[in-house]
């Protein structure tokens, strides 16, 4: 079963057992996922897996963005709506990999690149990303490799 199959399937199951939180979020997915299809002009063929994870990270960026302002905010309502829906849309999401995987990663681009400090921090995230791209957030990745160059730079 494709994860799109998945996702429609999970939907009827959601509106089958009146799961609304549930059955909203999956609908906001599909929709996000259909509009991505039709700004791909991919209508007919639909995403590809990495594609349509992409879309999911996407709307999971989102709400984690939410929950933060919210939190500002103090609007505990409001953030305990996004979390529900967070926590739906990481069902869906591959396991993230941890601080030391990552950092693996990132040591053995440094020793590619023979960095010499912050200065190389955009051409290490250029051979990092691939790998790690869809395995951990952006921001996640940005923060270890600059901690890293800075230990390397010393």
């Amino acid at each position: 079963m494709t994860l799109a199959e998945r996702l429609v399937h999970d939907l009827r199951g959601a509106i089958r057992a009146s799961d609304t939180p549930r059955v909203a979020t999956l609908r906001m997915l599909l929709a996000a996922i259909k509009n991505k299809e039709i700004e791909e002009r991919k209508k007919e063929i639909g995403l590809g897996e990495e594609e349509i994870f992409s879309v999911i990270q996407k709307e999971a960026k989102k709400r984690r963005d939410a929950i933060a302002e919210y939190t500002k905010g103090k609007r505990d309502d409001l953030v305990s709506n996004e979390q529900i829906e967070l926590n739906i849309l990481e069902e869906y999401l591959p396991k993230e990999l941890s601080d030391e995987e990552i950092g693996r990663i990132i040591r053995d681009g440094i020793r590619e690149l023979e960095s010499t400090g912050r200065k190389d921090f955009g051409s290490l995230m250029k051979i990092i990303m691939p790998f790690l791209k869809g395995k951990a957030s952006g921001d996640r990745i940005s923060k270890l490799a600059r901690e890293a160059l800075l230990v390397s730079g010393v």
